[in-house]
């Protein structure tokens, strides 16, 4: 007969692979820690103790953090906002970045730096935009491990309110279709924060060619990161293998699996989500 923790599935779901649908526990919405008939976002800095464990208990409902209808728009997005607003910024800066090198006499460090300075030839264009996707890859690594899953201090409200807004939200409701891409308005600040540090040590041609790169690597992780939870990849494939390594950082294992858009830093800092042992099939 069916086991309780349905672990053994009916005829109608064994078809659907068990790595890519994850089993959620039934919640009873009146016994819940929060009252999710109103804004969320005060409630669990109240949470305390409890916290860390309710927020990896994942849901399927929708969120809603804030009482202003402004704000609460600011707080989500849907999935193409994201090529929509930087693609073409990626563009620009290539384009126009390129053209600067074409000219010539691009100097790689800012003005405070110009007699450590060396001139840089059109041909580092391709390598400098490159070295801003690995950059990107990096720091969406160490964005999700350090900042992300830091475990806020129970004894601080704000802390698990801004842990809850910063990446909170999204394990406790990976369903929900207007929080799983970084809205633009937050993006923006935290982009242009990315472009002022560059701006700091690099001239203007290198540090916006360095940007583009990383800007796109931050457009292709967020489409990843979407698909991951939505899409339906081939079996075997790359996205498949993916999608398994992150519905297992959500549902199984929180402090392993990092990486989204590739495993690389998982396998670097040892960190990948532990491999299931494959039932054999009958």
């Amino acid at each position: 007969g069916p086991v309780e923790n349905g672990s053994v599935a009916s005829e109608n779901t064994q078809k659907t692979d068990p790595v890519m649908e994850p089993k959620l526990k039934a919640v009873d919405w009146d016994k819940d820690l929060v009252d999710w008939q109103k804004p969320l976002l005060w409630q669990v800095g109240h949470l305390g103790e409890k916290y860390d464990e309710w927020v990896h208990q994942p849901v399927s409902r929708p969120i809603r953090l804030f009482h202003s209808d402004f704000v609460e728009a600011l707080s989500k997005t849907v999935w193409y906002s994201v090529p929509i607003i930087w693609v073409p910024l990626v563009l620009y800066c290539s384009w126009s970045y390129y053209g600067a090198f074409a000219q010539g006499n691009v100097p790689l460090l800012a003005p405070f730096a110009t007699e450590y300075s060396v001139a840089m030839p059109e041909s580092a264009f391709p390598g400098l935009f490159l070295l801003g996707l690995f950059i990107w890859s990096l720091l969406e690594y160490l964005i999700h491990r350090f900042l992300f899953h830091l475990k806020p201090p129970s004894n601080s409200a704000y802390l698990i309110m801004l842990h809850f807004a910063m990446h909170g939200q999204h394990h406790k409701a990976p369903f929900d279709t207007s929080r799983l891409v970084f809205p633009p308005v937050p993006a923006s600040l935290v982009i242009a924060f990315f472009y002022l540090l560059l701006r700091l040590i690099l001239s203007a041609a290198v540090a916006g060619t360095v940007f583009a790169g990383s800007l796109l690597g931050y457009v292709i992780y967020d489409l990843t990161h979407y698909y991951l939870h939505f899409g339906s990849p081939h079996k075997g494939s790359y996205l498949y293998h993916l999608k398994a390594h992150h519905v297992k950082h959500h549902f199984a294992h929180h402090q392993s699996g990092f990486g989204i858009s590739s495993k690389l830093w998982d396998h670097f800092f040892h960190t990948l989500t532990p491999e299931e042992p494959h039932p054999k099939t009958q």
